[in-house]
């Protein structure tokens, strides 16, 4: 506990004031931090939706640019985990357990209430599927790219401390060592916090959502869903002390097997024609439609409601999610090069969030017409984590495969949680790569009991919306890494130009190796054929 920082000590006891809060005045917090967020989404909408793109520009940008040679860390250090290993703990720490929750969820409500289209038609059907890839695509991975390859960059390659405010050091200077930095280190942690207890309650009634439809005879209420909180709780904590070689690399590659053997099988039993049709088409309606819905904020269109509710409620979330994703993403990524990582980062997980909402959420489409809107009755009288068991249950092996989305649901927070608890031990212990298991206890234990609480006195509504409250300031926070990153990137000029020259001269060296073989090869020739004539 030697190595705490002060940014352990405010944020433990800003976390305590709202979580007390949150239990005392449920109602009082919803309604004061609704109202902030109300103002921020009406006032900045165009803030969120004009740097959620602008990081999209700036990854694509750095992925074709000569800076992508480069390497996080030193000139001859190569990958860590392999490509596989890598890629399960991208799409767990980012975004795995949304899937699962939404993947059904997402397409149906916006089948019913499009931002523009005539519901339930069939233009609000393609539009349902285009803007639930557009949500889970390409802007929230830059996103997370951009915060992960500033932590990664400036760590690995330049050996700064493993917190956010160490990567504004080229614009802030020694500044970052003192109480600025320990503000927006304090913004990390805050934002990850009640990131991760919200998720963990909203985890748990869709555990207990899923368990209450298996099992008749146990209650969906709140004593079961602290129950699960109690057991996840368990179970993250045990993943937290075996380390992150173990623990959270044994449930990443878990989590994926499980994933991709759900899909597999819904792809095979479920409407298959159909569902490919659905990716076909949907693929390249994202890929037309992507600069409009991009910057469209709603001024001369009735969608202005819709898209508070969805595109810049989701840009929010993804941003107050960051810290804690691209702290994570940073941490395993060491030895890749910016190109590579960039790729990897942004292309592998939208391409899977595409195919993994063709699948459930086409068959979701293609079901709920087939029963005539019964998936959404479902959701709307008993919730939206029955969305998923509810389609689950109109095929074979029902009983099976809602017992596994359970366990995939259970395992995906459990990696979250333990994340999670990795990445604030790292934020308050100055970056330490390997943070002692009793801070990550301790903030496992902050987690939990936020959940907890909250989930008793009905005030993680208004946790949440603080969380996107958060992300806000830490959307001026990224932008000073974008601008942080590229000024340091152009320090490195004289390297690739050094490289370029190295490359060049090379060339000609070879150039001029072949042209003086093949001067003797000529002059060989011509030996050979004056020694026939002679």
């Amino acid at each position: 506990m030697k190595k705490l920082t002060p940014v352990f000590y405010i944020s433990f006891v800003l976390a305590l004031i709202f979580i007390i809060w949150g239990a005392i005045a449920p109602d009082h917090i919803s309604t004061v931090l609704g109202t902030i967020q109300g103002y921020i989404s009406e006032q900045l909408g165009w803030f969120y939706l004009l740097s959620a793109t602008a990081f999209v520009i700036f990854v694509f940008y750095l992925i074709f640019s000569p800076y992508g040679k480069i390497r996080l860390g030193k000139p001859d250090e190569r990958p860590e985990y392999n490509y596989f290993t890598w890629f399960a703990f991208l799409f767990t720490a980012g975004m795995g357990i949304g899937l699962v929750f939404w993947g059904v969820a997402e397409p149906l409500y916006h089948f019913y209430g499009p931002p523009s289209q005539e519901p339930e038609s069939t233009a609000a059907a393609a539009a349902a599927m285009r803007y639930s890839f557009f949500h889970w695509g390409f802007h929230p991975w830059a996103i997370y790219a951009v915060v992960a390859l500033s932590l990664a960059y400036f760590k690995f390659r330049h050996d700064a401390p493993g917190v956010v405010s160490a990567s504004l050091r080229p614009i802030f200077g020694d500044k970052v060592d003192g109480p600025l930095g320990t503000v927006i280190n304090v913004i990390v942690v805050f934002a990850t916090i009640f990131g991760v207890a919200t998720s963990l309650g909203f985890g748990a009634a869709q555990v207990t959502g899923g368990i209450s439809y298996t099992f008749d005879f146990i209650p969906d209420g709140t004593g079961t869903q602290l129950v699960v909180v109690a057991l996840i709780t368990v179970l993250y904590l045990i993943s937290a002390g075996t380390g992150l070689n173990k623990g959270i690399r044994i449930l990443s590659l878990t989590n994926v097997y499980l994933a991709v053997g759900l899909m597999l099988f819904l792809l095979a039993v479920g409407p298959t024609v159909f569902i490919l049709d659905v990716f076909t088409s949907t693929l390249g309606g994202y890929f037309q439609y992507l600069p409009t819905m991009s910057f469209n904020s709603g001024s001369f269109s009735t969608d202005r409601v819709w898209l508070e509710s969805w595109t810049i409620f989701y840009w929010a979330w993804w941003i107050a999610w960051s810290p804690f994703v691209g702290t994570f993403i940073a941490r395993v990524s060491r030895g890749r090069t910016i190109r590579e990582f960039l790729l990897g980062v942004l292309a592998v997980p939208t391409a899977f969030g595409a195919i993994w909402f063709s699948v459930f959420g086409g068959t979701g489409l293609f079901l709920d017409s087939e029963l005539g809107g019964a998936l959404y009755e479902t959701m709307t009288n008993r919730g939206d984590e029955y969305a998923l068991f509810s389609l689950l249950d109109q095929f074979p092996l029902a009983p099976i495969m809602i017992t596994l989305a359970i366990l995939l649901i259970v395992s995906f927070f459990v990696t979250s949680a333990d994340s999670a608890t990795f990445v604030l031990g790292m934020q308050t212990t100055n970056g330490s790569l390997n943070p002692p298991t009793s801070v990550k206890m301790v903030w496992g234990i902050i987690q939990s009991s936020a959940a907890a609480v909250l989930l008793y006195f009905g005030g993680l509504a208004g946790l949440q919306t603080a969380m996107i409250i958060a992300a806000l300031p830490f959307t001026v926070i990224m932008i000073l890494m974008v601008i942080s990153i590229f000024k340091s990137l152009r320090s490195e000029k004289h390297i690739l130009q050094t490289d370029r020259a190295a490359v060049q001269a090379e060339r000609n060296r070879l150039r001029e190796e072949k042209e003086k073989l093949k001067r003797e090869k000529e002059e060989l020739n011509r030996q050979v054929k004056a020694d026939k004539r002679s």
